[in-house]
């Protein structure tokens, strides 16, 4: 019980209230190990791309000067389309991750909400995009997939952490020149779909329950993706 992360979030944007304290207060007491979120609204109050990096930044910086955290998961949402993996949040997201990767030897996070449903090409271009991002400039942990926008039933499965973790190994190496080259090229197929992004499937239609496992329809859709990507610059 004392290794496992104890997850709370912060308030948007730049807000703490006497619940939080007293939950992290509590959490330090007991010896957890605690993961502070903080997810700015990228459009919102906070302004565009350099203003939401400067209120990232300063998130982050309080969840480790005020709140004691010893993990920050970042993620700025996307005010019109609700996702992590829009280009203007990849920008903000990579360039908060570099300057606090420079500057500190803080445990760095991001969460990943993506457009598109499960079993669909255009959710795993969209994680490959983030997850290339965030290794690139020098996140910790990734954690991940809250697919269809994270907010539709059942839409969740393995197959999109497994594009999560290998499109993050494939990128560890690489010059940041190249994986933005990568990142424009991968982004740029699927950012004209946001009006129109496939639902996807739900977890009980491409997978066997019983057995965890996935259909023989996603496991093709995932090859196939693969391969697309390498021809991107991933190489997997």
């Amino acid at each position: 019980m004392y290794c496992d992360p104890h997850e709370s979030s912060q308030l948007n944007e730049l807000k703490v209230n006497n619940g939080l304290l007293n939950t992290i207060s509590g959490w330090h007491s007991a010896g957890d190990v605690i993961m502070i979120e903080q997810m700015p609204i990228l459009g919102g109050y906070a302004g565009g791309v350099e203003e939401t990096a400067i209120c990232s930044v300063a998130s982050t910086l309080a969840s480790f000067c005020i709140l004691n955290s010893d993990i920050h998961l970042d993620g700025p949402i996307h005010i019109r389309w609700g996702i992590t993996t829009a280009r203007e949040t990849l920008q903000a997201a990579a360039h908060v991750a570099c300057a606090l990767d420079y500057n500190t030897d803080v445990l760095l996070a991001n969460q990943y909400y993506t457009m598109a449903g499960p079993c669909t090409e255009m959710c795993l271009l969209e994680i490959a995009a983030q997850a290339a991002a965030d290794t690139a400039s020098g996140r910790e942990l990734i954690s991940g997939v809250a697919s269809a926008k994270g907010v539709m039933m059942d839409k969740a499965t393995g197959m999109e952490a497994r594009m999560l973790g290998e499109a993050s190994a494939a990128t560890c190496g690489m010059e940041i020149s190249e994986v933005n080259r990568i990142i424009d090229r991968i982004v740029s197929e699927y950012e004209m779909n946001y009006s129109n992004a496939p639902a996807g499937r739900r977890y009980q239609d491409c997978y066997q329950v019983n057995d965890a496992l996935p259909s023989e329809e996603y496991i093709d859709l995932y090859d196939s993706t693969l391969d697309h990507l390498s021809d991107c610059g991933l190489g997997f």
